[in-house]
């Protein structure tokens, strides 16, 4: 993927000077100084300078300093959990403390330590529950009948005198919006699209505008059509700009307002519903019948009028399971069952974005697909907020037409794809919901308890009825499940959940369903209870590969038939994919996860957020070393994705840097290649405080969230005075005295 040219940034520590390469200092480079100690509110780069100066000041040469680190890490063993960094670029040449102490840049534990006296305060854990941002507003809003139009345009505002936003343009431009950006030569929504939705409101307007002399004297500024260079005669209401030919899988204004008046019938789903209410009932009377039969068996005599009312109940209900075996001849079949629906395939070559939350987004999946990924998923959605039609919701589930092109793979002999796929039909994305009940709240705790998300693995025949619901409604396109290894730790359940995916559980036996058509099954090697801490377990997803391999082979000999199991009802593939998921952190983890774990391919989340370019790694088959300005191009393609997606008005630019900040938050857990002693790195290994190769690459390895705000008016210019930014987790970032807040 290419990206534009930039300029060498402006250093964000000193702005009339730029960030130029890291230097080691020798003697006679500088004047000889008296120690100056790092202070709390010095960022990263500030720390590392002096901590290098205090060094150079007390030896005579900078050969003596390296051959003196040396001797001491060779002394001194490594400690587990600790990146091994070259001594050359550690602030204080002792590798072995714990790894708390020394991250990049001013660690909150130091800071802390400073704050108190030396004494050391407990580490913060857990999430920023109640997150605010602020807010990111002009200070004069802009009429939308004026936001796209010239100056002296005769466009008539519907509420006339009494509209409370400003339609004098030069009033708004002078009084109402912050002065333009100059970060960009020119708009990049207006380069790319050849027009800026934002129109006036936009922080870069004046880059795509300009005041013409008219006949009668008079001065008017025009909004230009990149291309045409003719004034926009047309207003852009933000609805009909969120439809640009780019983004795609939108639901319009109209088709939402549908769904929340209810004016839209759903068929399928109605007759599913009854269907499945049927089935429910049916289960009930097989319950009691078995119950029956068992009192039957207790009681032998025949004169005994208890026993015989029981015996009588027993074969009145003795037809049960026959009758659930009827139910379904009532079901109307859907149009497609799960054989005639289309093919999957999943790959060594077909390495996997994971549905990531609040960094999932449209801006940073695009740069993914444009460094390698050849599958992504949605945000999570929540099934009940679809069906009412909320704007947020249908948000997450809106596309790039990046996503829309085909994965690549390889139909080599061996390879597993199967018969009849067509690769021109398949495309990179996927959408990714979530059951919810009416009244649920859309945390993940709050999920759980209600007995959704994660919490059906505890209710694997509900699970079951929901995948087949699913599959009955969704026409052509398959469906996929996404599990963890259970709810509880050291108690796995995905083994058994995953046969019941496979071939149906014993409800299904009964009333003869047949399996319910799972195309493919992503086991998270974690559980619901362990979160993200300690290492996946790999040696269970290998178990359920296993597992799976087994079933597989089952399904395509088509050897289950004495169950009464209907053909139709195996995916169209005739076998279920299997992918793993954790800690994959480099082409290495990838490639070992699939030769050893058997699994067919490997889905990517943190590691992802740490260093994108991931998937170029897999595809090239090394590491890849990457620069502080390559690094930093990235930032800028997402800055670029970002107001294109979210606009560039001031809001949409708030937006953007928010999502930036959150991204930063895992892309400064990044140690460059080449500062490590040995490979292959450990996305669990925490790096001792060290500086970069140059000024930019120390900046970047800061967990400040101030010095992450730094990296974001590179692009996006000083945050407004109102925006606030909390770190999603309180282990992420710091600032003195414990605010973990950073403000415009």
């Amino acid at each position: 993927m290419e990206f534009p040219a930039i300029e060498s940034p402006a250093n964000p520590l000193e702005p009339t000077k730029g960030l130029k390469p890291g230097s080691h200092l020798a003697n006679g480079d500088q004047p000889q100084a008296t120690d100056q100690p790092p202070l709390p509110e010095d960022s990263a780069t500030s720390k590392a300078e002096k901590v290098e100066w205090n060094a150079a000041s007390q030896d005579d040469t900078g050969s003596k300093r390296k051959r003196d680190a040396d001797e001491a890490i060779d002394a001194t063993p490594r400690k587990k959990g600790v990146a091994p960094i070259q001594a050359e670029f550690l602030l204080n040449g002792n590798p072995t403390q714990d790894a708390d102490q020394f991250r990049p840049g001013d660690t909150r534990e130091a800071r802390d330590a400073q704050a108190d006296g030396g004494n050391k305060r407990k580490k913060q854990k857990g999430q920023n529950t109640k997150r605010s941002f602020g807010s990111s507003r002009d200070t004069i809003q802009l009429c939308a009948t004026r936001a796209t139009q010239p100056e002296f345009s005769p466009n008539h505002c519907s509420f006339g005198e009494s509209c409370k936003y400003e339609h004098d343009l030069r009033k708004y431009l002078q009084q109402g919006k912050r002065t333009d950006l100059k970060t960009f030569e020119k708009c990049p929504v207006w380069e790319a699209k050849g027009r800026c939705r934002a129109g006036w409101r936009c922080r870069f307007a004046m880059s795509h505008a300009e005041e013409r002399k008219l006949d009668d004297g008079k001065n008017e500024l025009v909004l230009l059509d990149n291309g045409s260079q003719h004034g926009l005669e047309t207003v852009v209401q933000q609805d009909e700009a969120d439809n640009d030919a780019d983004i795609v899988n939108i639901a319009t204004p109209e088709h939402r307002k549908k769904l929340m008046k209810r004016n839209i019938s759903t068929p399928k789903a109605d007759e599913y519903t009854k269907f499945l209410n049927k089935i429910t009932n049916s289960e009930k009377v097989v319950s009691q019948s078995e119950g029956r039969n068992h009192n039957k068996s207790v009681s032998e005599d025949p004169t005994n009028e208890a026993a015989r009312v029981d015996v009588e109940g027993a074969d009145r209900d003795g037809d049960a399971e026959h009758e659930a075996r009827d139910m379904n001849a009532s079901y109307i079949e859907p149009k497609l069952r799960p054989s005639e629906k289309r093919r999957l395939y999943f790959g060594p070559e077909t390495p996997v974005l994971a549905p990531l939350t609040t960094q999932g987004n449209l801006p940073f999946r695009k740069l993914c697909v444009g460094l390698g990924a050849q599958v992504t998923w949605s945000e999570m959605a929540m099934s009940l907020p679809l069906i009412q039609g909320q704007k947020q919701e249908w948000a997450l589930l809106k596309a790039h037409q990046l996503e829309l092109e085909s994965p690549k793979y390889s139909p080599f002999e061996g390879n597993a794809v199967p018969e009849g796929y067509d690769n021109t039909r398949d495309f990179k994305f996927g959408a990714q919901i979530s059951a919810n009940k009416p009244w649920l709240a859309l945390k993940a705790t709050e999920v759980f308890r209600e007995g959704a998300g994660s919490a059906l693995m505890d209710s694997p025949a509900k699970l079951e009825r929901i995948l087949r619901g699913m599959n009955a409604v969704s026409g052509d396109v398959p469906i996929q499940a996404k599990i963890r290894t259970g709810t509880k730790d050291n108690k796995p359940t995905a083994d058994r959940l995953i046969e019941r995916l496979a071939f149906g559980g014993t409800e299904a036996e009964r009333q003869g369903l047949g399996p319910p058509g799972v195309a493919a099954i992503t086991l998270h090697g974690r559980s619901r209870q362990q979160r993200y801490t300690k290492q996946a377990n790999w040696s269970y997803i290998a178990e359920c590969a296993s597992l799976v391999k087994s079933y597989n082979s089952k399904l395509s000999n088509r050897v289950d038939t004495n169950k009464g199991q209907d053909l139709q009802d195996i995916n169209a593939s005739e076998r279920m994919y299997f992918i793993g998921n954790g800690d994959c952190y480099s082409h290495v983890d990838y490639y070992n996860h699939i030769e050893q774990a058997k699994v067919d391919s490997v889905m990517i989340a943190r590691g992802a957020l740490i260093k994108p370019w991931i998937f170029e790694e897999i595809s090239a088959g090394q590491y890849l070393d990457k620069s502080s300005s390559e690094r930093l191009r990235y930032v800028e393609q997402f800055v670029r994705n970002g107001l294109s997606c979210w606009g560039s008005d001031e809001i949409g630019v708030g937006t953007t840097r928010r999502f930036l900040l959150e991204w930063l938050s895992f892309a400064c857990r990044y140690v460059p290649i080449g500062l490590l002693e040995h490979l292959p790195p450990s996305m669990n290994d925490r790096p001792p405080a060290y500086r970069g190769r140059d000024d930019l690459e120390t900046l970047m390895a800061s967990d400040n969230v101030k010095d992450w705000i730094k990296i974001s008016e590179m692009f996006l210019g000083p945050a407004h005075e109102n925006f606030k930014f909390d770190p999603k987790h309180k282990s992420n970032s710091y600032d003195k005295d414990g605010d973990y807040t950073a403000e415009g």
